[in-house]
């Protein structure tokens, strides 16, 4: 797995693509700051972290589209379904390296800390609380993303699809306050993958909202392997 990830890892900063990421992902935010927070002189960071998320919609598909996609377009992934590594670390490879790029971000956002801090109020507890849940959002976010990349060679499609998921996602959330029926608000609540966050932006830390983003990284990372597993007998 180590071999992997070191791989697709340097891969990000070999080509555009994670500069080109880190940038948009910084330039967006900061600006977004500057208004919520600096212009406004406000010390709540709880619509950082909303928007953040927000933003995982479109972002996220950029750091997974290529993951297995450009191995498929160059024929390399013969060269990984036949090497003696087991499928779940060649997986588990690539969704830490995406993970680790989405991370650079996250810890770059450590300066709104400081500066809200120096300059305001902040509650430390509710802020860490948030770091750890956007973590876990994020695996999720990947875990679907780098599934999709599996379905395809093309990455332009396997960008646009997950794209196209996480609206759907975002459109099922939305829906929740237009439902009347209590039994269809807590269907929608339970695959809900926005609506969960809301808990940790208001300073309430909900370990079972963490295990279901955990658990929805584990499940589209186990069915990545089945693809690939798929691929090897083929």
């Amino acid at each position: 797995m180590s071999a992997i990830f070191k791989r697709d890892l340097r891969a990000y900063f070999k080509s555009p693509l994670g500069y080109v990421y880190l940038a948009a992902f910084l330039l967006v935010l900061n600006i977004y700051f500057y208004l919520m927070n600096v212009y406004s002189g406000s010390s709540n960071l709880q619509n950082i972290f909303s928007f953040i998320v927000t933003m995982c919609v479109f972002l996220i598909p950029i750091l997974t589209m290529r993951t297995f996609s450009e191995d498929y377009k160059q024929k390399t992934d013969q060269l990984l379904l036949t090497a003696p590594v087991r499928l779940s670390g060649i997986v588990l490879g690539k969704f830490f390296a995406a993970l680790v790029v989405f991370l650079i971000g996250i810890l770059i956002t450590l300066v709104y800390v400081v500066i809200v801090a120096a300059w305001g109020e902040l509650e430390f507890a509710t802020v860490l609380g948030n770091y750890v849940a956007i973590c876990a959002t994020a695996m999720a976010f990947i875990s679907i993303g780098v599934f999709i990349s599996s379905l395809t060679q093309n990455q332009l499609v396997a960008c646009v699809a997950t794209v196209a998921a996480f609206l759907g996602l975002y459109l099922l959330d939305y829906s929740y306050s237009l439902m009347n029926a209590t039994w269809a608000k807590n269907l929608i609540y339970y695959f809900s993958m926005f609506r969960r966050y809301n808990d940790f932006t208001q300073g309430i830390f909900s370990f079972s909202d963490l295990i279901f983003y955990l658990s929805v990284a584990g499940t589209f990372v186990f069915l990545t392997v089945r693809m690939l597993e798929r691929k090897r007998w083929s």
